[in-house]
């Protein structure tokens, strides 16, 4: 993939790529996992914090890739076929995080907040088989390993409030499918990125995110503007941090990191969901949690790569 151009803030040195990757995986899974914060701090309904979520943060999305667009300036023109495949990628990347996001507010809506969570941190079992199947990612024995400690992990942190009941079975198959959305992001932002800088990917795919769930917002929700000054400072927080920050920080990181071990690393966002609901909400954590914590960062490393190769 010759036209892969990295952002210039890329280590000189190839070999040092995958660590800065890893480290924004990490920070990005730490936005990702205050945004429930936000959402419940904020003043609208959960499909228009969704829209905002992504809208408010197109701004400096563009800027970010205008400056990545200027650093492949060199780079030879993109023929028309490479121009199609790009536009393919970005639309798929954008439609399937706006389903994330609407089947994630759906399954709370349907659903308790505990059984929507745990079956949404199933998504990494979808980006290990797909990352196989689809992307001819090699799945080590360490990966599998990891991804179980992972899962299991979640279980522990999650699952400790899991409670299957009747009334709740719609909502739990919308958390499935949440996963399952997730999942599909991861692959294809993956392959996006073997063509394209992550300014580019994360700003292009936001737009399409961000008019899908303009349409989803304007069709559901009674009130789409924020009536306090207190909750746009939630929805530009949610904006900033958990989207331009959390979800730009995972389109750098998957172009030097495989998916399968990128999800893994983004059960974190689990594990600061919980530190953050008792730093900032006084929800205390318990021993169960915490083991469950142990676990995930004990899958992550077992299923760190060993040989990581960047792009070129």
């Amino acid at each position: 993939m010759t036209d892969t151009v990295a952002p210039s803030a890329e280590p000189a040195t190839p070999a040092e790529r995958p660590v800065l990757a890893f480290f924004c995986v990490v920070v990005g899974a730490v936005a990702m996992g205050i945004s429930p914060i936000f959402v419940r701090l904020a003043d609208v309904g959960p499909f228009a914090s969704a829209f905002w979520r992504v809208a408010l943060a197109l701004p400096l999305l563009w800027a970010w890739a205008q400056w990545d667009s200027r650093q492949r300036k060199h780079k030879a023109p993109l023929t028309h076929a490479e121009k199609r495949r790009n536009l393919k990628l970005v639309i798929a990347a954008g439609v399937l995080f706006a389903g994330d996001l609407f089947f994630w507010h759906i399954s709370i809506m349907n659903t308790t907040v505990a059984n929507a969570t745990f079956l949404a941190a199933l998504a990494p079992i979808a980006v290990v088989l797909g990352s196989w199947t689809i992307l001819g990612e090699k799945i080590t024995s360490n990966i599998v390993l990891g991804l179980a400690l992972g899962v299991l992990g979640a279980g522990f942190l999650l699952g400790s409030s899991y409670k299957f009941a009747p009334e709740h079975l719609t909502g739990d198959i919308y958390g499935m499918i949440t996963a399952l959305f997730f999942g599909a992001y991861f692959l294809a932002v993956r392959p996006a990125r073997r063509h394209m800088p992550a300014g580019v990917v994360i700003f292009r795919s936001s737009l399409v995110t961000a008019a899908v769930l303009l349409v989803v917002a304007l069709s559901l929700e009674d009130t789409v503007l924020p009536a306090s000054l207190h909750g746009l400072a939630m929805l530009l927080c949610l904006a900033f941090v958990s989207h331009a920050g959390g979800q730009g920080l995972l389109a750098f990181a998957l172009g030097h990191l495989p998916a399968a071990f990128s999800s893994i690393v983004i059960l974190i966002e689990g594990v600061a969901a919980a530190v953050f609901g008792w730093i900032i909400l006084g929800e205390h954590l318990t021993l169960l949690q915490l083991t469950g914590s142990l676990a995930i960062f004990a899958g992550i490393f077992f299923a760190r790569p060993r040989r990581a190769k960047a792009l070129p």
